[in-house]
């Protein structure tokens, strides 16, 4: 036997191990919240008033492609939101007159909003039961954003991506 050959001992099987992943950091979960969305695509809000036209708001939602405005009155608060499916029906009233309206005549006046610390799945619910896709957030009373039912899915579809990818390197290792 060689002089350096040594049996093995209990240390030997002792291998030194990293944890970078365990049962709870794999399982806790931070609740999904408006204040998340609007962290990751911004503040924009495109608004209207209420005595602009709907001329004006078809031109303001296809150059900045979006699918609604908000109406603010003189001192900014939320007064209503215009959408598309707001301007269609109108259109769809009154051919060929339509455009040369007033978006108060035709806005929707009685506004779902929802706060920053909403979670995503409430304001999901909402927007599903209430047939629409937008809504405007208010923090301390100021309109801060909108979000979009988009938003609400591309952020649940990245949540899912990230999940998926937590469970792979939990089974692999």
């Amino acid at each position: 036997m060689p002089s350096s050959y040594q049996a093995p001992s209990r240390k030997d099987k002792q291998q030194a191990t990293t944890h970078s992943q365990s049962s709870s950091t794999n399982t806790t979960k931070e609740t999904a919240t408006v204040g998340k969305i609007l962290a990751s695509k911004g503040n924009d809000l495109f608004a209207l008033r209420p005595q602009n036209t709907l001329h004006e708001a078809v031109e303001m939602l296809r150059d900045k492609r979006i699918g609604a405005l908000v109406v603010k009155n003189s001192e900014g608060g939320l007064q209503g939101i215009l959408s598309e499916r707001d301007i269609v029906r109108k259109l769809a009233e009154t051919p060929g007159q339509t455009l040369a309206q007033k978006v108060e005549d035709v806005m929707t006046t009685n506004v779902e909003v929802c706060h920053p610390d909403d979670a995503l799945i409430t304001v999901l619910r909402k927007m599903t039961e209430g047939r629409f896709r937008h809504m405007p957030v208010i923090d301390d009373g100021n309109l801060v954003g909108i979000v979009t039912i988009g938003d609400v899915v591309n952020y649940r579809l990245n949540e899912l991506e990230y999940e998926a990818l937590q469970l792979k390197q939990l089974i692999v290792g």
